[in-house]
């Protein structure tokens, strides 16, 4: 890619960007987007959005998004820190270096629009020059600041977490065990099954037991009830302001819509309270929540194996009741091994067919290419504007734009391993998108060509370093203009494109519009992945193409301050999980480090620097023993809570009342709410809607 290329990316990225950001500033000072731009705060006072999240302290978003909302801006914070030192080195030091070497032609100022960003890459360093030296205390110097903030990171989050649960309230999910996988005989049912073996094995700790049942037919009989509810709402609506019923072009449609939906949602309502009477007589599942009367008996029950039979008796984590996903308790234990085998399976052939997507992608990179492809745009490609576009921006533009959908795709992949919550199906999700993004995204671009040819340079272990030293650089251009690309995407989370339109369209369509008062949550599963992978891509290309690192940094400050804004005023937190994503940060920032390790000992071989490649032998190994200091030191606070955490709660509370009125509401907080009754609301004058209790 010539400068004049990326020059035209980033002017159209920075004109969207601005756009965007005015378009954000006017609409939502708009009465009709309040609910599609501050449905959290929809009476609020308005003030200037990007001084209000400058403001905002810790605290206050804790209070606004919980412990995982604070995690996710730390990594915003974390990054910021890295890339800052990065820029400075790179752009102050290294980029300068590169520039005025000589390896590949001489400078002509004149032109330089005209020239190859590859001007600015390691690329243009003499071989065995003793600049390259630079480069090589760069690595050192980074890795260092990184793996320092690193360290401090993991030791302030586990701290907040430690904090976060010596302060909170008595919770039911602190006493309380989800067991699977109950053995049941003939003429026994499940809740005297557990009912005996807690009272056994556990008879000073055991309090209740909540058996879980089967209720999909039930969930549909809900959901159909629900959409004519919100139907019947808008309707009443309507009648209410006066505004006549709507017709196909005026002549059809019918009169007596509130009188059909009315007497469908009678019926809905009466199929409900069969099914649920018929469910909880005989629709019972192999698996129970448990509650204990210390957070130290429910610790015990969760740790130590409660059969001798290991697939008997599992026991898990119970999550918060409202973080309980219920539609695949069903699942049994050989279900969920052949899930997790069958979701495996569907990932690697997604990453395959994305494969295609990215070597089409990597075409429109190169005119040559496309006008083979396409010989009949042969003229068109010819103008200046047009082939600046192709190559500088296009790309990476169908790039993300066809990775959006990649994300549900992995929700729902997760969805199907039996995860009993709404956390842990986002967090697997997590780890999906990360492997995901980090083979089609980064290493299915770098390692260009055919599937087969791209696993095969693992094959050699040895070569990995020399084959990625000249891969990683031949793809410089396209990255950068990826990146710089992303400030449209991270901005456009400002104006909420998608919720606009389906708010526009709602007001066309009254009958049909949502229930507007819902929230939507925070997609963490979504974004996190995405702002890892800037991370792999600035330490990738730290010292290969420095000119990368302002436009890494660029992204992370507008996110900083985005995702401030949209934490307070959009999205209500569903779930809590105590900053249990900050490990995958820290993992993938590790491997993101031996990354740009094995580039640059490839480089500095490729360089004719061999002293340089082999001084740089023990930075990843150093990095990974680190990995490992940290992973002994933080992750068992992110995995259990300690005894004497436990016990010292539990002796701090056992004279609140707070604890009786928790053990007094036990016994119904893991009901299913499929099976809550429902309630009719009507008045003789008028006909109104009914409304559902449990919807």
């Amino acid at each position: 890619m010539i400068l004049s290329a990326l020059a035209t990316s980033v002017g159209l990225n920075l004109a969207l960007t601005v756009l965007l950001v005015a378009a954000y500033s006017l609409l939502r000072r708009r009465p009709p987007y309040v609910e599609v731009y501050a449905p959290r705060r929809p009476f609020a006072p308005l003030e200037p959005w990007l001084a209000a999240a400058w403001r905002r302290s810790e605290e206050d978003i804790h209070a606004a998004a919980g412990l995982d909302g604070v995690v996710f801006v730390r990594i915003f914070v974390f990054s910021i820190r890295v890339f800052a030192a990065a820029a400075v080195l790179g752009l102050g030091v290294l980029l300068p270096v590169n520039f005025f070497g000589d390896q590949l032609r001489e400078i002509d100022f004149g032109d330089l629009p005209n020239k190859s960003i590859d001007l600015f890459s390691i690329s243009n360093v003499q071989d065995g020059s003793n600049k390259l030296w630079l480069h090589f205390s760069a690595v050192y110097i980074i890795t260092g600041i990184t793996c320092y903030l690193l360290y401090h990171e993991y030791k302030y989050i586990s701290g907040k977490r430690l904090d976060y649960f010596m302060t909170s309230k008595p919770l039911p999910q602190h006493f309380t065990v989800l067991v699977r996988a109950i053995p049941v005989s003939d003429g026994v049912s499940v809740g005297d099954a557990v009912d005996k073996f807690f009272r056994e094995y556990h008879s000073s700790t055991y309090l209740s037991h909540t058996v879980v049942h089967q209720t999909g037919k039930l969930r549909r009989l809900l959901n159909d009830a629900d959409n004519i509810w919100t139907k019947l709402t808008n309707l009443n609506a309507r009648r209410s302001s006066g505004e006549p019923s709507r017709k196909f072009l005026g002549l059809f449609g019918r009169n007596d819509l509130l009188g059909m939906y009315q007497k469908r949602l009678e019926d809905l309502e009466e199929n409900v309270r069969m099914e649920q009477s018929d469910a909880t007589r005989r629709q019972e599942i192999p698996a129970a929540f448990v509650s204990f009367r210390s957070r130290y008996g429910a610790a015990n029950a969760i740790y130590i194996r409660q059969s001798d039979n290991p697939t008997e008796w599992q026991t898990e984590h119970a999550p918060d009741p409202h973080d309980v996903y219920w539609p695949f308790f069903s699942t049994s234990f050989m279900e969920r091994w052949i899930a997790k085998f069958v979701v495996f399976v569907a990932s690697v052939l997604l990453i395959l067919v994305f494969l295609l997507v990215v070597a089409f992608v990597q075409g429109l990179t190169y005119l040559e290419q496309l006008e083979q492809w396409l010989p009949f745009l042969r003229n068109i490609l010819e103008l200046a504007v047009v082939s600046q576009l192709v190559t500088g921006y296009l790309p990476s533009v169908i790039l993300h734009f066809l990775s959006s959908y990649v994300p549900s795709i992995m929700k729902l992949f997760s969805t199907m391993q039996g995860f009993v919550s709404v956390s842990g199906i986002e967090r697997s999700a997590c780890n999906k998108m990360l492997r995901f993004t980090i083979w089609t995204v980064f290493f299915a671009n770098v390692l260009t060509g055919s599937a087969l040819r791209q696993f095969e340079i693992f094959f050699d272990p040895k070569e990995i370093p020399s084959k990625l030293a000249v891969l990683v650089p031949a793809q410089a251009s396209f990255f950068i203009a990826y990146v710089v690309t992303s400030w449209t995407s991270i901005t456009s989370e400002l104006t909420q494109t998608a919720a606009l339109f389906c708010n526009l369209l709602g007001k066309c369509a009254t009958c049909c519009k949502r229930d507007g008062s819902k929230s939507p949550s925070m997609p963490y599963h979504s974004e996190i992945p995405r702002i890892l992978l800037f991370g792999l891509l600035g330490l990738a290309y730290f010292i290969v193409a420095p000119l990368i690192l302002p436009f890494v940094l660029v992204y992370y400050c507008l996110g900083y301050f985005i995702f401030r804004n949209q934490l307070f005023n959009v999205y209500v937190p569903k779930y809590d999980t105590g900053g249990k994503f900050w490990p995958i940060v820290h993992s993938t920032t590790i491997f993101s480090l031996v990354v740009l390790h094995i580039i640059a000992i490839g480089v500095f071989g490729l360089k004719k620097l061999p002293l340089a490649a082999s001084l740089l032998l023990p930075l990843p190994v150093l990095t990974l023993l680190f990995n490992e200091f940290c992973r002994n030191r933080f992750w068992p606070i992110f995995d259990a809570y300690s005894t004497e955490s436990l016990i010292k709660k539990d002796r701090e509370e056992q004279s609140k009342p707070e604890i009786a009125e928790l053990f007094s509401t036990l016994v119904t907080a893991y009901s299913d709410p499929a099976l809550k009754p429902i309630r009719h609301a009507s008045n003789s004058d008028e006909r109104t809607v009914p409304l559902l209790a449990s919807i």
